[in-house]
Protein backbone atom coordinates (compact mmCIF):
# COMPACT_ATOMS: atom_id res chain seq x y z
CA UNK A 1 0.00 0.00 0.00
CA UNK A 2 1.39 3.37 -1.03
CA UNK A 3 2.77 5.45 1.83
CA UNK A 4 2.61 2.61 4.38
CA UNK A 5 5.88 1.10 5.61
CA UNK A 6 5.42 -2.65 6.12
CA UNK A 7 8.71 -2.88 8.05
CA UNK A 8 7.39 -0.27 10.50
CA UNK A 9 4.05 -2.06 10.92
CA UNK A 10 5.83 -5.31 11.80
CA UNK A 11 7.18 -3.58 14.90
CA UNK A 12 3.70 -2.59 16.14
CA UNK A 13 1.68 -4.64 18.61
CA UNK A 14 -1.02 -5.38 16.03
CA UNK A 15 1.33 -6.94 13.47
CA UNK A 16 3.80 -8.52 15.86
CA UNK A 17 5.00 -11.86 14.49
CA UNK A 18 3.97 -11.05 10.89
CA UNK A 19 6.57 -10.57 8.15
CA UNK A 20 6.73 -7.41 6.00
CA UNK A 21 5.66 -9.39 2.94
CA UNK A 22 2.66 -10.80 4.81
CA UNK A 23 1.73 -7.33 6.04
CA UNK A 24 1.79 -5.97 2.49
CA UNK A 25 -0.43 -8.83 1.30
CA UNK A 26 -2.84 -8.44 4.22
CA UNK A 27 -3.51 -4.69 4.05
CA UNK A 28 -5.97 -5.09 1.20
CA UNK A 29 -7.80 -7.93 2.97
CA UNK A 30 -8.06 -5.79 6.10
CA UNK A 31 -9.55 -2.83 4.21
CA UNK A 32 -6.71 -0.68 5.56
CA UNK A 33 -6.70 3.01 4.66
CA UNK A 34 -4.19 5.68 5.72
CA UNK A 35 -5.24 9.25 6.44
CA UNK A 36 -3.27 12.38 7.31
CA UNK A 37 -4.33 15.06 9.82
CA UNK A 38 -3.01 18.45 10.87
CA UNK A 39 -2.54 19.38 14.52
CA UNK A 40 -5.87 20.01 16.25
CA UNK A 41 -7.91 18.25 13.57
CA UNK A 42 -10.50 15.79 14.83
CA UNK A 43 -9.77 12.14 14.08
CA UNK A 44 -12.94 10.87 15.78
CA UNK A 45 -15.80 12.88 17.27
CA UNK A 46 -17.49 12.17 20.58
CA UNK A 47 -20.83 10.40 20.14
CA UNK A 48 -19.99 8.93 16.78
CA UNK A 49 -19.65 5.23 15.94
CA UNK A 50 -16.24 3.59 15.59
CA UNK A 51 -15.77 0.65 13.23
CA UNK A 52 -12.00 0.72 12.75
CA UNK A 53 -8.94 0.48 14.92
CA UNK A 54 -6.26 3.09 14.37
CA UNK A 55 -2.50 2.59 14.16
CA UNK A 56 -0.49 5.80 14.46
CA UNK A 57 2.04 5.83 11.61
CA UNK A 58 3.45 9.29 12.31
CA UNK A 59 2.84 12.05 14.85
CA UNK A 60 0.44 11.42 17.73
CA UNK A 61 -3.21 11.53 18.71
CA UNK A 62 -4.70 12.80 21.96
CA UNK A 63 -7.88 11.54 23.63
CA UNK A 64 -9.91 14.37 25.13
CA UNK A 65 -12.98 14.23 27.32
CA UNK A 66 -15.36 17.05 28.22
CA UNK A 67 -18.22 17.38 30.70
CA UNK A 68 -21.58 19.02 29.97
CA UNK A 69 -20.18 22.38 31.14
CA UNK A 70 -17.42 22.29 28.53
CA UNK A 71 -14.53 21.51 30.90
CA UNK A 72 -12.01 19.49 28.86
CA UNK A 73 -9.37 17.07 30.09
CA UNK A 74 -6.78 14.89 28.40
CA UNK A 75 -7.59 11.21 28.92
CA UNK A 76 -4.56 9.77 27.15
CA UNK A 77 -2.36 9.90 24.08
CA UNK A 78 -0.94 7.53 21.48
CA UNK A 79 2.27 8.01 19.52
CA UNK A 80 3.77 6.39 16.42
CA UNK A 81 3.37 2.62 16.45
CA UNK A 82 0.57 2.55 19.02
CA UNK A 83 -2.95 1.22 18.52
CA UNK A 84 -6.14 2.95 19.64
CA UNK A 85 -9.90 2.46 19.48
CA UNK A 86 -9.95 -1.34 19.80
CA UNK A 87 -12.74 -1.63 22.37
CA UNK A 88 -15.14 0.76 20.62
CA UNK A 89 -14.40 -0.76 17.21
CA UNK A 90 -15.36 -4.18 18.58
CA UNK A 91 -18.65 -2.69 19.90
CA UNK A 92 -19.77 -0.32 17.12
CA UNK A 93 -23.17 0.17 18.77
CA UNK A 94 -21.43 1.93 21.67
CA UNK A 95 -21.01 5.68 20.99
CA UNK A 96 -17.55 7.12 21.47
CA UNK A 97 -17.25 8.91 24.83
CA UNK A 98 -14.35 11.17 23.87
CA UNK A 99 -12.85 13.16 21.03
CA UNK A 100 -9.65 11.92 19.40
CA UNK A 101 -7.52 14.79 18.13
CA UNK A 102 -4.31 14.99 16.11
CA UNK A 103 -1.61 16.22 18.51
CA UNK A 104 1.07 17.00 15.92
CA UNK A 105 1.40 18.08 12.29
CA UNK A 106 1.36 15.93 10.33
CA UNK A 107 -0.28 12.97 12.04
CA UNK A 108 -0.84 9.90 9.90
CA UNK A 109 -3.15 7.09 10.98
CA UNK A 110 -3.79 3.73 9.38
CA UNK A 111 -7.40 2.65 9.91
CA UNK A 112 -8.22 -1.06 9.79
CA UNK A 113 -11.81 -2.33 9.69
CA UNK A 114 -12.18 -4.54 12.77
CA UNK A 115 -14.69 -6.85 11.08
CA UNK A 116 -12.00 -7.77 8.54
CA UNK A 117 -9.67 -8.63 11.43
CA UNK A 118 -12.16 -10.75 13.36
CA UNK A 119 -13.43 -12.63 10.29
CA UNK A 120 -10.61 -14.30 8.39
CA UNK A 121 -10.26 -13.89 4.64
CA UNK A 122 -11.13 -16.79 2.26
CA UNK A 123 -7.50 -17.93 2.35
CA UNK A 124 -7.68 -18.32 6.16
CA UNK A 125 -3.97 -17.52 6.35
CA UNK A 126 -2.07 -18.05 9.59
CA UNK A 127 -0.88 -14.43 9.67
CA UNK A 128 -4.51 -13.23 9.68
CA UNK A 129 -5.17 -15.34 12.78
CA UNK A 130 -2.04 -13.88 14.35
CA UNK A 131 -3.30 -10.31 13.84
CA UNK A 132 -6.65 -11.26 15.42
CA UNK A 133 -4.80 -12.71 18.42
CA UNK A 134 -2.68 -9.56 18.67
CA UNK A 135 -5.82 -7.41 18.66
CA UNK A 136 -7.35 -9.45 21.48
CA UNK A 137 -4.09 -9.23 23.44
CA UNK A 138 -4.03 -5.45 23.02
CA UNK A 139 -7.59 -5.13 24.35
CA UNK A 140 -6.75 -7.42 27.29
CA UNK A 141 -3.62 -5.46 28.21
CA UNK A 142 -5.48 -2.16 28.20
CA UNK A 143 -8.22 -3.70 30.34
CA UNK A 144 -5.61 -4.84 32.88
CA UNK A 145 -4.07 -1.35 32.96
CA UNK A 146 -7.50 0.20 33.44
CA UNK A 147 -8.22 -2.21 36.31
CA UNK A 148 -4.94 -1.22 37.96
CA UNK A 149 -5.73 2.46 37.53
CA UNK A 150 -9.16 2.05 39.12
CA UNK A 151 -7.59 0.26 42.08
CA UNK A 152 -4.79 2.83 42.43
CA UNK A 153 -7.24 5.74 42.34
CA UNK A 154 -9.80 4.13 44.68
CA UNK A 155 -8.51 5.57 48.02
CA UNK A 156 -10.06 8.94 48.86
CA UNK A 157 -6.91 10.76 49.99
CA UNK A 158 -3.97 11.77 47.79
CA UNK A 159 -1.68 9.95 50.21
CA UNK A 160 -3.77 6.80 49.87
CA UNK A 161 -3.84 6.99 46.07
CA UNK A 162 -0.08 7.48 45.93
CA UNK A 163 0.67 4.59 48.28
CA UNK A 164 -1.74 2.32 46.37
CA UNK A 165 0.01 3.18 43.10
CA UNK A 166 3.50 2.64 44.55
CA UNK A 167 2.38 -0.65 46.08
CA UNK A 168 1.22 -1.83 42.65
CA UNK A 169 4.50 -0.80 41.02
CA UNK A 170 6.52 -2.52 43.74
CA UNK A 171 4.59 -5.77 43.22
CA UNK A 172 5.01 -5.58 39.45
CA UNK A 173 8.76 -4.98 39.81
CA UNK A 174 9.12 -7.67 42.47
CA UNK A 175 11.26 -5.25 44.45
CA UNK A 176 11.00 -2.38 46.89
CA UNK A 177 13.02 -0.27 44.38
CA UNK A 178 11.59 0.54 40.97
CA UNK A 179 11.16 3.20 38.29
CA UNK A 180 7.78 4.60 37.30
CA UNK A 181 6.94 5.70 33.72
CA UNK A 182 5.54 9.09 34.74
CA UNK A 183 6.75 12.60 35.48
CA UNK A 184 5.17 14.23 38.55
CA UNK A 185 2.56 15.95 36.36
CA UNK A 186 1.78 12.73 34.51
CA UNK A 187 1.47 10.86 37.82
CA UNK A 188 -0.88 13.54 39.13
CA UNK A 189 -3.00 13.24 35.97
CA UNK A 190 -3.02 9.44 36.26
CA UNK A 191 -4.25 9.59 39.87
CA UNK A 192 -6.60 12.49 39.19
CA UNK A 193 -5.03 14.84 41.74
CA UNK A 194 -3.34 18.25 41.86
CA UNK A 195 0.39 18.17 41.08
CA UNK A 196 1.40 20.45 43.96
CA UNK A 197 -0.66 18.41 46.42
CA UNK A 198 0.93 15.22 45.10
CA UNK A 199 4.45 16.63 45.51
CA UNK A 200 3.56 17.66 49.07
CA UNK A 201 2.35 14.14 49.82
CA UNK A 202 5.58 12.66 48.44
CA UNK A 203 7.60 15.08 50.59
CA UNK A 204 5.69 14.13 53.75
CA UNK A 205 6.12 10.43 53.11
CA UNK A 206 9.84 10.96 52.55
CA UNK A 207 10.17 12.78 55.87
CA UNK A 208 8.30 9.93 57.56
CA UNK A 209 10.75 7.45 56.07
CA UNK A 210 8.06 5.58 54.15
CA UNK A 211 9.64 6.21 50.76
CA UNK A 212 12.57 7.76 48.95
CA UNK A 213 12.05 9.43 45.59
CA UNK A 214 14.45 10.68 42.93
CA UNK A 215 12.60 11.70 39.78
CA UNK A 216 11.32 8.42 38.28
CA UNK A 217 13.03 6.20 40.86
CA UNK A 218 11.27 5.19 44.09
CA UNK A 219 12.19 2.95 46.99
CA UNK A 220 10.02 1.80 49.88
CA UNK A 221 12.36 1.17 52.86
CA UNK A 222 9.66 -0.23 55.12
CA UNK A 223 8.72 -2.83 52.50
CA UNK A 224 12.29 -4.10 52.39
CA UNK A 225 12.29 -4.85 56.13
CA UNK A 226 8.88 -6.46 55.92
CA UNK A 227 9.82 -9.01 53.27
Amino acid sequence: MRGVDAEFLCKTALFQGVTPQEVTEMLGCLAARPKTYEKGELVWVEGGPVTSVGVVLEGAVRVEGADVWGNASVMGSFSAGELFGEAFAALPEEPLLTNVVAAKSPTRVLFIDVTHVMHSCPRACACHARVAENLLTSVARKNVRLTRRIRDAAPKSIRGKLLAYLSTQSKLAGSNEFDIPFTRQQLADYLGVDRCALCSAIGRLEREGKLAANRHHFSLPEVATGR
